[in-house]
């Protein structure tokens, strides 16, 4: 069995000091992706870079402290290849990872926020066109896919604690509904779901109104598979007892 997990830290630096390293070494995932490190590797202390046990590739903005993936894996899970997204205007901002294996491509995956007043929806609505260009290609070679991360979108109404409240919210608007729509309609399954039908599971809070305590949330943070591959993956969880961030990890276990 291997572990994937994802996780929005917001700021891995800041992770750092919220508890990051303790966690890894008490979970002990075989994968960790995260989103939103707002860091470049050559600023981190060796101990986020190399945890115990652990390797690690980054993708940062150009922009310091803005976006960035990064990724952690145990020895024996070393990738075949590790590669951007091959699209220039992602890519500075540091969105994907390809993480190859030898069963699977993992896309460790950064959505962009399409931002209030729908300031970046039509940037945000080519990231899921091109997401959904790459995964394609993926399958026409006959790779599985697994693609994690902070996809910034709930999906249905399902999804967050208030939906009438928030049509007009960034990560809810109808544009963004529909390419999620449009994603799992191409043959991609959302791995939570495929488990856990039920209201009530979030992966992000705000920081105001004791949102977290009250369980006033949206679930943001996906694992999805091509359908093909669904009966490998054996489990989905949130970790919403996990803090150390507005977001809380997610995770899948593949046989």
């Amino acid at each position: 069995m291997t572990t994937l997990v994802s996780w929005n830290v917001n700021g891995v630096r800041a992770a750092g000091r919220n508890g990051f390293l303790q966690w890894l070494d008490a979970m002990h995932p075989d994968i960790v992706c995260l989103q939103e490190t707002k860091a470049h590797v050559g600023d981190l202390d060796v101990t986020l870079r190399e945890p115990k046990g652990y390797s690690s590739v980054f993708h940062s903005a150009a922009k310091k402290g803005y976006s960035g993936v990064a990724t952690y894996f145990k020895s024996k899970q070393a990738p075949l290849s590790v590669k951007n997204m091959g699209v220039a205007e992602f890519d500075n901002e540091g969105r994907v990872h390809q993480i190859e294996y030898k069963d699977f491509t993992l896309i460790n995956a950064y959505y962009p926020n399409a931002q209030a007043e729908r300031a970046r929806i039509e940037y945000k609505l080519r990231f899921c066109d091109e997401m959904l260009k790459l995964c394609n290609k993926l399958r026409k070679a006959g790779k599985n896919v697994v693609v994690c991360g902070d996809y910034n979108i709930a999906h249905k109404d399902i999804d967050l604690a208030r939906p009438k409240d928030n049509r007009d919210s960034p990560g809810f608007y109808p544009e963004e509904c529909a390419s999620m729509d449009k994603f799992i309609g191409a043959g991609y399954v959302d791995a939570f779901r495929h488990f856990t039908p039920g209201p009530g599971h979030y992966t992000w809070w705000s920081y105001r109104s004791n949102a977290r305590e009250k369980n006033v949330g949206w679930r943001i943070d996906y694992h999805c598979v091509n359908a093909e591959f669904i009966g490998r993956v054996k489990k989905a969880q949130i970790h919403c007892d996990v803090h150390g961030s507005d977001h809380c990890p997610v995770s899948i276990t593949v046989k």
